[in-house]
């Protein structure tokens, strides 16, 4: 067995700065590791990363390994697969000559990167720590039907990933129980929430905006649905005005809402740290989600919503990981996926004017990126679970 010349690998295909949460994250997780450890960080870039980190004193003693990205998230489906097979195999001849000792991967690109680094550990004796921020094939399989040999043979890759983890991470009890279940794995499995920006919350009564949304307008947000709820609510009558910020296939849908309301705003896709400040302007904020989903997946935007103090409505089945979330912690309200029930519920935020949902001071520290970093180098260095 060759000897080992790094001690952690951090194996993710978005990295900071383009990915402006999740990349903060993992990059202080890197240089939190490095103050004791020779870390490696394995990822795609449009430019030259090390050089940048060096410009702005970021990410002191961690060696970067980076190529070239082709794709973005409104790429086309091959390509972004196509993509994911390149960093595949960028990520094998990475691993080969860091020699890494721990290796720490997510789910992107997911199924295949997660499998390609099991490989290298099973044949080099080393250990990995497998961190799925959704489960897939199954959460794509809801947005684009595969192939039922292709989704076997994806699940049954993914199983031996999973089974053959030294640590599994994922985000909740629905997501852990699904892991269980399809892998039957005996892996230890870790729940830590996506972290968000800190925000100090503006009180509720300084608050000069009614109801946002923040984020991806995609597939499984629900959008059609919102659209002609909001637009039913305002042809009655309704008073609230709603801020959308993001992209996605819906986004469209969204600009042609916000040109024919005055009531209703786009702001099209802005930076993570200005999506917290607008959140942190309004009374509430949207929280739809596919039910079926939430077995695979679980809103990147709550951490962020819950931070600000914003009442979350939660637009989803009342049995999902969300709702549950929702009402756990007292952050906001549920209402069905129903347009009438939604409809509804928009005249009854008109009425609440005072409602207050602050966070404890335990939830706001671990939904935070320095939590959230240094709970990664804990699990990722340590030898056996951290609990």
């Amino acid at each position: 067995m060759a000897k080992k010349k790094t001690d952690l690998a951090i194996v993710n295909r978005s990295f900071w700065p383009q990915s402006q949460v999740i990349g903060e994250g993992l990059l202080q997780f890197a240089e939190t590791a490095a103050e004791t450890h020779s870390v490696c960080v394995i990822t795609q870039t449009d430019g030259d990363l090390a050089a940048l980190l060096e410009v702005e004193g970021r990410g002191k003693g961690v060696q970067i390994r980076a190529c070239k990205s082709y794709t973005t998230s409104v790429s086309g489906l091959i390509k972004r697969m196509v993509e994911a097979v390149f960093f595949m195999l960028w990520t094998f001849l990475s691993l080969v000559r860091a020699k890494p000792a721990n290796v720490y991967v997510s789910t992107n690109p997911p199924v295949v990167v997660p499998f390609i680094v099991a490989v290298y550990c099973r044949l080099f004796g080393a250990r990995y720590v497998y961190h799925l921020q959704d489960i897939h094939p199954e959460a794509v399989n809801i947005v684009v039907p595969l192939n039922g040999l292709v989704f076997k043979l994806l699940k049954a890759i993914d199983n031996y990933t999973l089974r053959h983890a030294a640590v599994i991470i994922t985000l909740s009890d629905d997501m852990k129980a699904h892991i269980q279940q399809r892998s039957d794995t005996k892996s230890p499995i870790l729940l830590l929430d996506n972290p968000s920006f800190d925000i100090v919350p503006v009180p509720i009564d300084q608050r000069t905006k009614d109801v946002v949304f923040c984020g991806n307008a995609g597939r499984l947000q629900r959008i059609p649905l919102l659209m002609t709820a909001i637009r039913d609510y305002l042809q009655q009558g309704g008073k609230l005005n709603f801020t959308f910020a993001g992209g996605g296939v819906h986004a469209p849908d969204v600009k042609a809402l916000a040109d024919a309301y005055d009531q209703v705003g786009y702001l099209g896709i802005i930076p993570a740290a200005d999506a917290a400040e607008l959140v942190n302007q309004h009374r509430w904020a949207l929280l739809p989600i596919d039910d079926e989903v939430t077995k695979y997946a679980f809103p990147s935007k709550s951490s962020g919503y819950a931070l600000s103090g914003s009442g979350v409505l939660a637009v989803c089945g009342e049995d999902t990981s969300v709702a549950r979330w929702v009402e756990q912690h007292n952050v906001g309200v549920v209402c069905v996926a129903d347009h009438e029930a939604l409809v509804r519920c928009f005249f009854s935020l008109e009425q609440n004017t005072d409602g207050k949902f602050l966070i404890s001071d335990e939830m706001r520290h671990r939904l935070q990126i320095p939590y959230f970093a240094q709970r990664l180098s804990d699990i990722a260095l340590s030898q056996k679970a951290v609990p």
